[in-house]
C-alpha cells in the first residue's frame, strides 16, 4: 500500500505546477486551503452515509470508494501544506502499541 500512496504523493506534487484548466488536482491547489478542505468535509460526510447506508457486504463497494475519495483529498491537502506522507507515517508508528487512552493523554500534557 505504501507504494501507491508514494506515487500519488509524486504525482500530487507534480500538478502544484500544472495548468489548472487541465488538471483536478491543479484547480484544487489554485482555489486554495478553503476549497481543499470544503472537499475534504464533503467526502468525510459522504463516508459518513456510506456506512450508515451499507446494510450488506456487496453495499462495501460503496464505502471503498467513497474512503478513497477522503484519503485522496487528504492527501492534496498534505502536498498544499508541504507535509510528507512519510510524516503521518512516523506518527502512526509513534502510537503503534500505545493505548488510545494512554495516547490522547500524552497529548494533553
Amino acid at each position: 500500500m505504501n507504494d501507491i500512496l508514494q506515487q500519488l504523493e509524486t504525482v500530487l506534487e507534480q500538478r502544484k505546477h500544472s495548468d489548472a484548466r487541465s488538471s483536478y488536482v491543479a484547480s484544487l491547489y489554485a482555489k486554495g486551503l478553503d476549497e481543499i478542505l470544503k472537499k475534504i468535509g464533503e467526502e468525510a460526510v459522504e463516508v459518513i452515509m456510506a456506512a450508515k447506508d451499507a446494510q450488506y457486504n456487496e453495499e462495501q463497494e460503496r464505502i471503498i470508494h467513497e474512503v478513497a475519495d477522503l484519503w485522496f483529498h487528504t492527501l492534496v491537502l498534505l502536498r498544499h501544506k508541504d507535509i510528507e506522507i512519510a510524516k503521518i507515517a512516523e506518527q502512526l508508528h509513534k502510537r503503534f502499541g500505545l493505548s488510545g487512552l494512554q495516547e490522547k493523554a500524552n497529548r494533553n500534557k
